[in-house]
């Protein structure tokens, strides 16, 4: 009878670890609804339920520090990767070994590989584009980045914040292509060429231009395509007046940001957290991230089929700045102090 009981009790156990396999623990920065089915196809694949907690970049990083060891995040899915950059710094990150990623995801949409393996993958790009008023502003005036500084268009820009982290990104990119004194330089002249205060998200930036409060504005390529899909009769007529450039064309190519995953550095379930983030280099949820939300995949092979971004980018074919994206989530510090330098809020 005591033996019977030992088996139960073993059997009990090892039916409990492996239903806790069953399940993965996703803190995701991703705010998007149409991720909903990303999340549905992998559970149906592999029988995983996925648990997901919803914050932004800076909420889950604070989280996971204030957590330790005793947090419960198996995932962690970013959308900046200078978030990317100071999760890996900061030990948040377990790097993993997986041909299958290595194999799909280019090395510059990735952490650098060491010993131990990656740190973190990049799953889709979004570019960081100029949004203009097709009437009153010349293409050549603003087909490239530094020209947002140029006099002559003083008085025509609107952008979000300096401080938040697409632009971040983005200036930190300009500092690799530039070095920081030209690039502090450059900040200035993007201040002194301001319509106005930065406020708002992307899409408010696009507004502002069809409305006439500023010519010039920066934006995220996901925001415009989801105006371009839309059915609304404003966004429409919006679209209408505006065009897209994708600045440096000549030069170093248009910047990229990227989201990206990580498995967490405690993981309970660390098999489960590489077979998801396998799971997202996969064609059919590369496919998804450029259909649904609009970004173009990392993988490669991937080739996109959403009609609002080869819209904007002229067939889709463009020409993307090539430097490794841990370099520009290095230079995020020295941006922002010189952002507090110049004044850009």
């Amino acid at each position: 009878m005591f033996k019977k009981t030992l088996a139960l009790a073993a059997l009990a156990v090892a039916f409990s670890a492996s239903a806790q396999e069953n399940v993965l623990n996703l803190y995701s920065a991703r705010h998007y609804q149409t991720d909903e089915a990303l999340y549905e196809n992998f559970t149906k694949a592999t029988g995983i339920k996925i648990n997901r907690v919803d914050s932004d970049d800076a909420g889950i990083l604070a989280r996971l520090k204030a957590e330790g060891a005793a947090s419960p995040a198996d995932v962690i899915l970013l959308v900046d990767a200078a978030r990317l950059y100071r999760g890996e710094v900061d030990g948040l990150f377990k790097p993993v070994k997986s041909k299958v990623l290595e194999d799909a995801i280019p090395a510059q949409y990735r952490a650098p590989a060491t010993p131990e393996g990656t740190s973190w993958f990049g799953f889709s790009t979004r570019a960081r584009v100029i949004v203009y008023d097709k009437v009153k502003v010349k293409r050549e005036d603003v087909d490239t980045y530094e020209k947002l500084a140029d006099p002559r268009n003083k008085g025509k820009v609107c952008i979000r914040s300096g401080s938040h982290p697409y632009n971040l990104s983005l200036f930190g990119a300009v500092t690799q292509h530039l070095g920081e004194q030209k690039a502090e330089q450059w900040l200035k002249g993007v201040v002194a060429n301001l319509a106005r205060d930065p406020k708002g998200g992307d899409t408010d930036q696009i507004k502002a231009v069809g409305a006439g409060e500023c010519q010039i504005a920066v934006s995220n390529t996901y925001y415009i395509a989801r105006l371009l899909r839309s059915n609304n009769p404003e966004d429409k007529a919006l679209m209408e007046r505006v065009s897209v450039s994708f600045p440096n064309q000549a030069s170093w190519g248009t910047h990229l940001n990227i989201a990206g995953g990580a498995v967490a550095k405690n993981a309970k379930h660390p098999e489960a957290a590489v077979k998801f983030l396998e799971y997202l280099a996969s064609p059919q949820a590369q496919e998804y991230f450029a259909n649904g939300n609009n970004e173009w995949p990392t993988a490669k092979g991937v080739k996109v089929k959403n009609p609002a971004l080869q819209a904007m980018s002229g067939g889709g074919d463009f020409k993307a700045e090539t430097i490794p994206l841990a370099a520009v989530g290095a230079n995020t510090v020295k941006v922002q102090q010189m952002l507090d330098r110049v004044g850009f809020k």
